[in-house]
């Protein structure tokens, strides 16, 4: 078992292994004393693994109760947050009991969320169930709902006190569930390892997902480190993020999240061609690289499409929307991009 450990402003391990969720409840209890612990997952990760989680809670000494909402980004929006936290006030959750995350990055927003603002803040442990989930969103305390406006527009910071990955839980992923995670994975690489880029895009990770996991998340720990609350170098995560939510909200979720990024990597690589900030031939490498992993690349909505949703992104101060612009792997630069000139950004990425 690997053992990273985050200091934010609140300083907790991300646990990392095979056959670990059974060692839950004992690694709960070592840092929070037994109490009720109310576990919140989807109706597929329900099915899976939330009795073996609530087992291993119980054995420890935990009192559990459970809340299942239907699976898919399709949940993730206000009436969700709201039947979870009437949920949790009903199970008479109080502040000195833990919120346990069981699934995806839905499940780790909604429930992170949910913690963050019932009763002013409650504990929570995040439980990554898919690839997505562990090599990135379930480590750095972003937690959010969509609105009909866009992708996680209402949300909170809000630290985990343990993020708790069983890797084991991977192998029962779909295919183009886990290539989600793949596209996480070599943002990861261009952003800062060239070296975990080619080993991914190689496809020369399957019996290195420990290791895979690992670097990713101590990426995000150094990062998540100097800036907690997103005000610099944080914004390097969202390579690929700005087109990519745009293109997911686009397509009303039928392209998930990681797919829906993969192309954003892909056409911001070409627009960074196009403004003479890429190497020539970097966004053939992010295309091939893709490709051989079963990920889009390519889109048919049109730019002013993609450039509305685009506008209405968080990331957009003002008149400027902040973009990562792949340089080469392994290295990026964020560019304020002023809103009249976006249209045209992703016309040429379109090209």
């Amino acid at each position: 078992m690997k053992k990273i450990i985050v200091k934010a402003s609140v300083e907790y391990p991300v646990l990392i292994g095979r056959g670990i969720l059974e060692r839950l409840g004992e690694e709960v209890k070592q840092r929070i004393r037994p109490c009720k612990a109310a576990i919140i997952t989807d109706t597929t990760v329900e099915a899976l693994y939330a009795a073996q989680a609530e087992c291993s809670l119980q054995e420890a000494g935990f009192t559990t109760c459970r809340y299942a909402y239907p699976a898919g980004e399709g949940s993730k929006h206000i009436g969700t947050l709201s039947e979870i936290l009437e949920f949790l006030a009903e199970a008479e959750i109080t502040r000195q009991d833990i919120i346990i995350a069981l699934g995806g990055g839905v499940c780790g927003d909604m429930a992170g969320f949910a913690a963050a603002v019932y009763q002013r803040g409650i504990r929570f442990v995040q439980v990554p169930t898919t690839f997505l989930a562990a090599v990135d969103s379930s480590v750095g305390g972003k937690t959010a709902i969509d609105l009909k406006a866009g992708k996680n527009m209402a949300g909170a910071f809000y630290q985990p006190h343990l993020v708790l990955c069983d890797v084991d839980t991977l192998d029962t992923l779909p295919q183009e569930v886990f290539a989600d995670g793949i596209a996480e994975t070599l943002k990861y690489g261009i952003i800062g390892d060239a070296a975990l880029f080619g080993k991914t895009a190689s496809g020369a990770y399957r019996a290195e997902l420990e290791e895979i996991i690992a670097a990713c998340v101590e990426m995000k720990r150094d990062i998540v480190m100097e800036d907690e609350f997103d005000n610099g170098v944080r914004q390097l995560l969202n390579l690929g993020h700005t087109l990519g939510h745009a293109i997911e909200k686009r397509s009303g979720f039928s392209i998930t999240h990681g797919h829906a990024v993969a192309i954003g990597m892909y056409l911001i690589a070409k627009a960074a061609e196009e403004r003479g900030i890429a190497e020539r031939g970097l966004s053939d490498v992010i295309r091939d690289a893709l490709e051989s992993n079963g990920l889009p690349y390519s889109v048919e909505y049109s730019a002013e499409e993609i450039a509305e949703g685009v506008l209405k992104d968080k990331k957009r101060r003002g008149g400027e929307i902040s973009f990562v612009f792949p340089v080469r792997i392994g290295h990026c630069e964020i560019v304020k991009i002023p809103v009249e000139e976006v249209t045209e950004l992703v016309e040429k990425a379109l090209k």
